[in-house]
């Protein structure tokens, strides 16, 4: 039985895995959008969620967690700063998955993972008012 068995191993030690996670992680939030293999990207979507989540609480306390997890002190001031003040609004569903190829090397299915919102705040759009018909004399 695989009880309490969450998570794909990608062929590594514990270690060697939890620390592919980390760089993944920050190199998606540094750059927004990055291409991995397709089950890397699975298992990274649920940790850049949970970052942009401490993000959004925006206190100490989830600074210091999200610093001891990812890698780059510049990524993590970026995430506070610039990327989870885009997602205020969302409940969550942060990052999106794309199935782009197949490798040719050897055959390993790729996709992109990116964040939902990217580039600057997003604005919100403009509703026009709706045009009035003209008028028919009788």
């Amino acid at each position: 039985m695989r009880h309490k068995k969450r998570g794909r191993q990608l062929g590594r030690d514990t270690d060697h895995r939890r620390a592919l996670f980390r760089n993944l992680v920050t190199s998606l939030l540094e750059h927004e959008r990055i291409e991995t293999t397709e089950a890397k990207a699975k298992e990274i979507r649920g940790i850049a969620d949970r970052m942009i989540t401490l993000g959004k609480l925006g206190h100490l306390a989830a600074r210091r967690r999200a610093a001891a997890y990812l890698m780059d002190p510049a990524v993590v001031s970026k995430l506070f700063s610039e990327i989870a003040p885009r997602f205020t609004r969302r409940p969550g569903g942060y990052t999106r998955l794309i199935r782009t190829r197949v490798r040719i090397g050897d055959g390993a299915r790729m996709a992109v993972v990116e964040l939902v919102v990217q580039g600057q705040l997003a604005k919100p759009k403009k509703t026009e008012a709706p045009k009035e018909a003209p008028e028919k004399s009788a």
